[in-house]
This record gives C-alpha cells, sequence and structure tokens, in this order.
C-alpha cells in the first residue's frame, strides 16, 4: 500500500483472535491512490453481533495505520480447494466484481 509491504498473515493473525470470527482471510485490492489495499474477508462465528467497525477495531493500538484494512466484507464461507486450503486468487476475483 503506497509503497509499504503489508502482510496478509499479519493481520490474520489479529483476526483470528478475535472469537466472533470463525475465519477469515486479507488480500489486496487495487486502489487508485496506494496501488493496493487490505481487504478482510470475513466468516462470522454466530456468537452475537459483528460489525465492519468491530473488526476494525481490533486492528487498534496493535498494528500501524497503515497496515489496517481499508475495508471488512462478510461471507457465508470462503472458497476452498480439494485439500481445503482457502483460495485468496478466487476471493481477489470476488472483490474485482464488488
Amino acid at each position: 500500500s503506497g509503497g509499504e509491504n503489508i502482510y496478509p498473515a499479519e493481520l490474520e493473525n489479529v483476526l483470528a483472535g478475535c472469537p466472533q470470527i470463525r475465519e477469515a482471510a486479507v488480500v489486496g485490492r487495487s486502489d487508485a491512490k496506494w496501488g493496493e489495499v487490505p481487504v478482510a474477508v470475513v466468516v462470522a462465528s454466530g456468537e452475537g453481533e459483528l460489525s465492519d467497525e468491530d473488526v476494525l477495531a481490533l486492528f487498534e493500538a496493535r498494528l500501524a495505520r497503515f497496515k489496517h484494512p481499508r475495508a471488512v466484507i462478510f461471507v457465508a464461507e470462503l472458497p476452498r480447494n480439494a485439500m481445503g486450503k482457502i483460495q485468496k486468487h478466487e476471493i481477489s476475483k470476488m472483490l474485482e466484481t464488488m
């Protein structure tokens, strides 16, 4: 983002610590100003309400501001291959249509 390296695993570790999130993935989305920005794609666990603001608040005081996701997208499930691995390229394609 803007010439700075942002590692998805670092953001995914923060998301994994939230009991209201069953699973999540972070992918880059094209941005006219920054080149690419991180977007969190989240599957809620169903334990209480979970909003975009709740998810973004997880990053406060944990990571530098430029590393925070610019958007949160809630989905029913993440795309996986036959081995059960999350297919981030499929998530990226999904973001292109949004």
